[in-house]
């Protein structure tokens, strides 16, 4: 029988509760602004219960940031459970499984298939005013580091000299099952096209027909297609079953590996190994113990945790903000509608006098918040490099 634990893990799917306002004023754009400038600036809490193993916080004064698929909306990319969100419009939606991925050529077809459409706007999308006032913040002294489930690479790409964990790996690599060697995903993207001509034609129309530079659901149903998380596409009725994708080449040219390919350099079906995944976490898949490693030593080297466009509604995420509501860290979360756990994480803080100074909650979108708190906090004079 399994615990409440592991149904945790299974995709949250349900109604998330109406999200809490903290403080009051923090209604608004420009006064979430001011609360989330108050929390960021303040000192570090007197609850704070020191790093375990070590006899103090490495960093107090500075946040940890926990971002998720709502920063990204802005750059184009569609995210889990907002209003236009594909658990909110497709009820019948299932990601693919991690099992599935690895035992079923004709699941394979499928995933690649639809990830083969939806490459071209995750490659052609780039960060947006969130990650740039993330690089300010960071520039000012204010975050320690950055946690992500998002797969996009956007982090690394906006504020590379800021360490970013990317808890649920990367869309712009693929990995082999069997010798983990990683390879480009935009060089992968390359050989399914020459694998796959009619779809790579199928392709260039639909680019042709910008079906493929909206994200919303409603316009893409319209012109055949219909969106999903993670990149890719789902095409109703489609002949997946004719996609083909290919092997391992280090492992093909292994003669110790029964990894085989067809005339025109498919992966067969016969074949044993050789398989290339996305170099992402799927449903399913088990984050590796040095990445979680990794996340906790994030959180319990600052001095508070901010959530950034994410609901919590994955146990990987979730378990962070609890280990730091554990630690008497402070809590704030930007994030347009509910968050799962909010009002546990939150219980402290809700209803008192605080401005921010112990935590903070506003259901605002991070693209105009997030750059008004640099701004504010640069015109107080605050931060290490003001």
């Amino acid at each position: 029988m399994q615990t409440p634990l592991r149904r945790m893990r299974i995709p949250y799917t349900s109604p998330l509760p109406p999200p809490l306002i903290h403080p009051r004023s923090a209604n608004t754009a420009p006064g979430a602004a001011a609360a989330v400038a108050t929390f960021l600036a303040s000192a570090p809490s007197p609850h704070l219960q020191p790093t375990p193993g070590t006899y103090k916080t490495i960093s107090p004064q500075k946040t940890v940031l926990l971002t998720g698929a709502g920063i990204s909306v802005a750059s184009g990319l569609a995210d889990y459970r907002g209003t236009a969100g594909t658990y909110t419009l497709n009820k019948t939606y299932r990601p693919i499984y991690y099992a599935e991925f690895t035992a079923n050529h004709e699941a394979r077809k499928r995933y690649w298939a639809r990830s083969f459409l939806g490459w071209t706007t995750l490659h052609r999308s780039r960060p947006n005013a969130t990650h740039a006032a993330i690089a300010d913040l960071a520039e000012l002294g204010f975050v320690s580091s950055v946690i992500t489930q998002n797969v996009d690479s956007f982090h690394r790409a906006a504020h590379p000299h800021l360490s970013t964990l990317e808890l649920h790996g990367y869309l712009r690599a693929t990995v082999c099952l069997t010798c983990r060697t990683e390879y480009p995903r935009d060089q992968f993207q390359e050989r399914l096209a020459a694998l796959n001509p009619a779809w790579a034609s199928f392709l260039e129309d639909a680019l042709e027909s910008d079906a493929l530079e909206t994200e919303n659901p409603d316009e893409r149903r319209a012109k055949g297609l219909r969106t999903n998380p993670d990149g890719d596409v789902d095409l109703p009725d489609a002949p997946y079953s004719t996609f083909r994708y290919p092997p391992c080449p280090h492992c093909l040219a292994d003669p110790a590996l029964k990894v085989e390919a067809d005339a025109d350099g498919a992966w067969a079906p016969y074949s044993e190994g050789g398989v290339l995944k996305p170099a992402v976490v799927m449903f399913g898949e088990s984050i590796k113990p040095e990445v979680k490693s990794a996340a906790e030593h994030a959180v319990d080297e600052a001095g508070r945790i901010l959530v950034l466009g994410s609901s919590l509604a994955t146990y990987s995420a979730w378990r962070l903000v609890k280990r730091a509501r554990d630690r008497g860290m402070p809590i704030g979360v930007l994030n347009l509608g509910g968050v799962r756990g909010e009002e546990s994480f939150l219980e402290d803080v809700i209803g008192t006098g605080s401005r921010g100074e112990t935590g903070v909650r506003a259901s605002e979108s991070t693209e105009k918040v997030l750059p008004m708190v640099v701004q504010r906090l640069r015109s107080e004079g605050k931060g290490s490099h003001s």
